[in-house]
């Protein structure tokens, strides 16, 4: 089945999604991807989903990549008298290490890693933001606080810290064990929260040990400051704007977002951009136009994903909501304005013969007026560059592995179909010939260009391009 769009949709999964029929409606309706929310649900619910993912994937005759996102670590306050009290703007306020609950004067903040991080003038938001502190003076075990934007505080809420680095790793004993259970489940891809320095992706993939690629979610301000390296370590990056924008101006988001696609491009890096895109379909049947106008954007960026976190998790409304993101992708990517920017984004080549021959291929499908680009992989590389440059035909990829072609399935343009490797050159052009008529990308007569790497089944050896026509 194959998808008249280059950018894929990915759909998070909950009690509105959970049960094999609405799963298969889900990606026939147009998601390519799913997502397991660890911060919610236990390991049983999500083996059964992946379970019923693996089934429509069987069905379905296409693979579909599953992605663990990982809670991350949670600072919250603890626990206040009577639930809640409310904080006046102006007022002081004091966060402490002590147990007791808190009242209008002082509540416990049971995080010591958050004390040792806190400098004078800092902020700490409460309650995604509705309440923001500025630090007067702090020790090792207090805050003493002024309240600049008032509000209710209650038992267990959120608590953001824009401006520190936190001595803290990106995963906690939670992490851990969903970890484990999601790499013996067999997912595909790890997203990681809490993001802050390239040293926590090198600690994930240690941990990960080649089991699942790995999508570090960029929601934290100490990131930004060393995205290359993390989009270097990193397979894939997630924009999660929603924590982005308690952490930082909302108005510089959109900025931000357009910065980090770009850079994920020019890596040759996958990107998702995900948080609040069709937000009003949690409980409406149709979204906002300000939303269809959201969604558009990263399209037009060049995004490989977009996702869908509450809509289809908890919402009423989940098919609704995927069948609107396959619409408007699918009507930017018809524009024909789309094509400009893609090719304004274009990337160079490396200096390999890998890149050459990529790049080589792109512009010899243009010129011929090629249906497709079919590439063999075995590790998935030769398929990521295929794909970084953004050429204006379907990518055909063939590859020997299952794990590859599911992994890939988040990439942008890729069609990925698990294939036996090409014995010589006749068998490569055969075999790409009737995948392409099989799949509904091309038809007699139609033309395709090549790639592969001789000799076949050498991972990382693109070094050959031939020009095709289908029987």
């Amino acid at each position: 089945m194959h998808r008249k769009r280059s950018t894929k949709i990915i759909a998070t999964l909950g009690p509105a999604s959970s049960d094999l029929a609405i799963i298969a409606g889900l990606h026939a309706a147009g998601a390519d991807l799913f997502r397991l929310n660890f911060s919610h649900g236990v390991h049983a619910d999500h083996q059964a989903r992946l379970t019923a993912i693996r089934a429509v994937e069987q069905s379905a005759g296409a693979p579909i990549g599953v992605i663990a996102d990982l809670q991350g670590p949670k600072i919250r306050v603890g626990r206040i008298m009577g639930g809640g009290v409310d904080l006046a703007a102006g007022s002081a306020y004091r966060l402490d290490l002590t147990d007791e609950p808190g009242d209008g004067r002082r509540a416990p903040l049971p995080h010591p890693e958050v004390f040792a991080a806190l400098e004078q003038g800092m902020d700490l938001l409460i309650d995604d933001g509705r309440i923001r502190l500025t630090v007067k003076r702090s020790g090792a075990d207090f805050a003493d606080c002024q309240v600049i934007a008032g509000g209710r505080i209650s038992d267990r809420k959120g608590v953001n810290l824009p401006q520190a680095l936190l001595p803290v790793g990106p995963m906690t004993a939670k992490d851990q064990a969903d970890l484990r259970f999601a790499l013996d489940a067999g997912v595909d891809w790890i997203a990681l929260s809490f993001v802050q320095r390239p040293e926590d992706i090198a600690e994930a993939r240690r941990l990960v040990a080649g089991r699942a690629a790995i999508m570090a979610k960029i929601e934290k301000p100490a990131a930004l400051r060393q995205i290359d390296g993390i989009i270097e370590l990193a397979d894939a990056i997630m924009v999660a704007r929603g924590d982005l924008g308690v952490e930082l101006p909302v108005e510089e988001v959109p900025a931000l977002q357009k910065d980090l696609v770009r850079r994920a491009r020019r890596a040759g890096k996958p990107v998702v951009v995900a948080t609040q895109m069709l937000e009003s379909m949690i409980a409406a049947p149709v979204p906002t136009r300000a939303e269809v106008s959201d969604v558009a954007t990263a399209v037009y960026d060049g995004a490989d994903a977009v996702m869908l976190s509450g809509e289809t998790a908890s919402g009423d409304h989940p098919l609704a909501a995927v069948k609107v993101m396959n619409r408007v992708a699918s009507q930017v990517e018809g524009d024909p304005g789309y094509r400009k920017f893609m090719d304004a984004e274009h990337a160079d080549p490396e200096a390999t013969s890998a890149d050459a021959i990529t790049a080589a291929a792109r512009q010899v499908a243009e010129t011929i007026s090629a249906s497709a680009i079919v590439t063999y992989t075995t590790s998935g590389s030769t398929a990521l560059r295929a794909a970084r440059e953004r050429p204006p035909v379907p990518i055909l990829v063939l590859t020997p592995s299952l794990i590859t072609a599911r992994r890939l399935a988040v990439v942008w343009g890729l069609f990925c179909v698990h294939s036996a490797d090409a014995s010589g050159f006749t068998d490569m052009v055969d075999r790409a010939c009737r995948a392409a008529a099989d799949c509904g990308i091309a038809e007699p007569g139609d033309r395709l260009v090549i790639t592969a790497g001789v000799p076949f089944g050498t991972p990382g050896a693109t070094n050959s391009l031939r020009i095709a026509w289908v029987p």
